[in-house]
């Protein structure tokens, strides 16, 4: 039979903050008390239940203050916490996970996943080495090949955090380290990205490469300093040192921005401003403004134009260059 060990009010017995007060209840079918280890064992079926926090597994023990008071609880043997919100609840599984009893922050530790679930239906999977979240400010932690899966885009990073608000919808998401997203046929690397699910604007940052696989097979390579992806628009902005390569096609500029087709919504315009140039073959062009087109391929050049066609006639064996072949 479960014995109820202790239930109180976290803000007078333990940290004295009356205006945060929370009822903690630990339930498990044994506790001992070892007190040159100062902790308290629990075994069989334990479960923790702190606000909207609960976590359960079948062994743990609680580690006590110098003032004997209660302060973090160590579940093992694959335990998990979850957190319910109105209709999202949030779900942490690990070898370890540590609680907070004070301070209510939960750490996974070993072969980690996090759940978010909308009703019954997983929005978000998040699996890493190690997680940290804190219950109090909805932000989450994950480090250590951290991978994401957020409906049609996945992530890889050695770092993430999770911003949830009050009611645990998805905020945002920050990715550092080795980050690479992917979404169907577009896959990109940088050194940070930032996804805003409100907005569905995703950014990236620092030494930045992108690769898609157009219409017809063929790939589209960006690379640039800064880049953003506007799903909802489908539309494509880079900045810094912006080269693209298509096919025969190599440009470069200051700025780009990339359009879908009106009719198919799919991208096919690109865009370069600021002194740009393309080049195809051995024949480049200069240019302050570049339009470039993958269907019907071609472009157009605007403003101050110049085209340089590289070692033209050199295989002529014509010793006097250019002539009229008089």
């Amino acid at each position: 039979m479960k014995k109820v060990l202790i239930v109180f009010v976290v803000g007078i017995l333990l940290v004295g903050i009356g205006v945060s007060a929370s009822d903690l209840v630990i339930e498990s079918k044994s506790q001992t008390f070892a007190e040159s280890e100062n902790k308290i064992k629990f075994e069989g079926d334990v479960q923790v239940s702190i606000d909207a926090l609960k976590v359960v597994g079948d062994k743990a023990d609680v580690n006590l203050t110098k003032d004997q008071q209660l302060d973090t609880a160590t579940f093992y043997d694959k335990p998990y916490a979850y957190e319910v919100k109105k209709n999202k609840k949030r779900e942490v599984k690990a070898n370890i996970l540590k609680v907070s009893l004070i301070s209510k922050i939960v750490k996974a530790e070993g072969d980690t996943q996090s759940v978010v679930f909308d009703g019954k239906v997983p929005i978000v999977v998040i699996n890493a080495d190690t997680q940290t979240y804190n219950t109090n400010t909805g932000v989450m932690d994950a480090d250590g090949t951290v991978t994401i899966k957020y409906k049609e885009i996945e992530t890889y990073s050695n770092h993430a955090t999770i911003k949830t608000d009050k009611n645990g919808d998805l905020k945002n998401i920050v990715l550092t380290g080795n980050a690479r997203v992917k979404e169907k046929n577009n896959e990109s690397f940088a050194d940070k990205f930032v996804y805003d699910p409100l907005t569905e604007i995703l950014t990236a940052t620092g030494n930045t490469t992108s690769k898609a696989i157009m219409e017809g097979g063929d790939k589209l390579i960006l690379k640039s300093s800064y880049q953003e992806y506007n799903k909802k628009k489908n539309i494509y902005n880079a900045s810094g040192n912006v080269h693209v390569w298509y096919q025969d096609y190599y440009a470069v500029g200051p700025k780009m921005t990339f359009y879908p087709n009106k009719v198919t919504n799919k991208p096919n315009e690109v865009y370069f401003t600021g002194r740009s140039s393309i080049t195809q073959g051995v024949r480049t062009i200069y240019a302050d403004k570049i339009r470039m087109t993958l269907e019907p391929k071609d472009f157009e050049a605007i403003g101050n134009t110049r085209t340089v066609i590289k070692n033209i006639g050199s295989d002529s064996g014509n010793d006097s260059g250019m002539g009229l072949g008089l």
